[in-house]
């Protein structure tokens, strides 16, 4: 004689696979913005790096300049000062800066310029052309970067350039430029070597708890004359001579 066995076999109601979906939804709303913001931190990171970059082969080329009276190899400031180089018009942005300066003197790469350049919503393109050393020519996009008139004369606390989207003791909401990070953040480098990402909320001196503590952490804006800002009186703006392509 045979036993019967009775099987049961339980599934998901369909209530119980919405509250499960219910769930996965939630758990993903919450872990999303944590995750771009992640992501965002990262890029302004990188960006950052970049721009840390560009400062050190200025650096170094100041510093040789110093060695030798070699005009030319001289702070950015400098060279408009020295007539060398020329702010606003066409072929003295922020790319003809480093083409003909950092790059043909072998202090960047052509291939590294561009690199250094570009960050999310940029879209930089340039033509490099073949030499000894190779040299570039930046047709299109927005660089991410851009550099002050800083001068030999400047302090160390001076801004050597920013992120694209920052002017200087300015909201980010009502910057010239939005790219690349929006609000999200801005980088300053000083002309000391001081790196830095910076929140939407720093980006003015009220931000601060003195005009004192935004400038020493910031940075001072000066132009090619050496002229900086008076201590406890940030103006807003960049200086009229700032290198950038857009």
């Amino acid at each position: 004689m045979k036993t019967k066995i009775n099987k049961f076999y339980s599934a998901f109601t369909l209530i119980e696979l919405l509250v499960v979906i219910a769930i996965i939804a939630i758990l993903a709303a919450l872990a999303v913005p944590a995750l771009t913001s992640a992501l965002k931190k990262a890029q302004q990171t990188g960006t950052m790096n970049n721009a840390h970059q560009l400062y050190l082969a200025q650096f170094q080329m100041s510093n040789d300049g110093a060695a030798t009276g070699d005009a030319s190899s001289a702070w950015p400031g400098d060279l408009i000062q020295a007539g060398l180089l020329t702010p606003n018009d066409l072929g003295s942005d922020v790319g003809s800066y480093i083409n003909k300066f950092l790059c043909t003197k072998g202090y960047l790469k052509a291939g590294d310029f561009l690199k250094l350049l570009n960050a999310p919503g940029t879209s930089l393109t340039a033509d490099i052309v073949a030499g000894n050393p190779d040299t570039i020519t930046l047709t299109g996009g927005t660089s991410s970067l851009k550099v002050y008139p800083v001068s030999d004369a400047a302090p160390s606390s001076a801004i050597f350039c920013t992120s694209n989207n920052y002017d200087y003791d300015t909201a980010l909401n009502v910057s010239a430029s939005q790219i690349p990070y929006g609000t999200n953040g801005f980088i300053v480098v000083q002309k000391g070597g001081s790196a830095a990402v910076f929140k939407e909320g720093q980006a003015t001196a009220a931000g601060w708890a003195t005009s004192i503590a935004f400038q020493t952490n910031v940075g001072i804006k000066c132009d090619e004359t050496g002229t900086c800002d008076p201590e406890n009186g940030p103006t807003a703006g960049d200086p009229g001579s700032t290198l950038k392509f857009h």
